[in-house]
């Protein structure tokens, strides 16, 4: 649609430590998925420049980092400087916005994940949140995304979506369709005429097991990790 872009909010590359995509791996997906934007959401970890990423990925890239705070881990986006994991979370905010940057709250009722869980009520009240994750491709259970989706609801913030990648076949699993945006200020604009796609898609296994062999005994080779 014109004027309209797709864009995947939340992904990790290899420099997350838990991921395996590289970002060659990213570019050949999201040239195949007509993906237009990713945010490039790396743990603790600033992967690089917008312009550095973009030439690398093919496709825009917004800059951002999934940061761990005392209180769960915040996403921030259009940042040219890294947050240092494990501050309060208020100066976390203080750190993404001094350098013009948005807060997202990722997953945050999925209990095997670092949200913000029961504090992201209080965190909206005082202003630290900009747009909550609405759906993560890999929150298995529907009713921890509805439950964000409620709170995004009750106090009038955007949503995002995203796959929360950490493998190429990950990619794509959760996108927006939406207004096309130049900045921090037009993307949350933006976000309240956003369109989203979503299925439920777990993380690829780090690791094949070896196919079992008859007669293998107890204790033998047949669960170990493939070299």
């Amino acid at each position: 649609m014109a004027g309209r872009v797709r864009v995947d909010c939340h992904l990790h590359t290899v420099d997350s430590g838990d991921s395996v995509m590289t970002l060659d791996q990213l570019a050949e997906r999201v040239a195949a998925l007509r993906i237009d934007v990713v945010c490039v959401t790396d743990h603790n970890h600033l992967a690089g420049t917008a312009e550095e990423l973009s030439r690398a990925v093919g496709v825009r890239v917004v800059p951002g980092e999934e940061i761990r705070t005392g209180s769960g881990e915040l996403i921030g986006l259009f940042l040219t400087e890294r947050v240092p994991y494990v501050l309060p979370a208020a100066r976390a905010v203080e750190r993404v916005r001094a350098q013009g940057g948005i807060v997202c709250a990722p997953h945050p009722y999925d209990p095997h994940r670092f949200g913000a869980g029961a504090r992201l009520d209080a965190m909206c009240a005082a202003g630290m949140i900009d747009a909550v994750e609405v759906f993560n491709a890999k929150t298995a259970d529907e009713e921890h995304n509805r439950a964000a989706l409620r709170t995004a609801r009750a106090w009038g913030l955007p949503g995002t979506v995203g796959s929360d990648a950490h493998d190429a076949d990950g990619v794509g699993a959760a996108y927006l369709e939406m207004p096309d945006f130049d900045g921090p200020a037009s993307f949350l604009n933006a976000l309240h005429e956003a369109e989203w796609y979503g299925e439920y898609r777990p993380h690829a296994r780090r690791y094949q097991r070896r196919p079992q062999r008859s007669g293998l005994q107890a204790g033998g080779e047949a669960d170990r990790p493939a070299s």
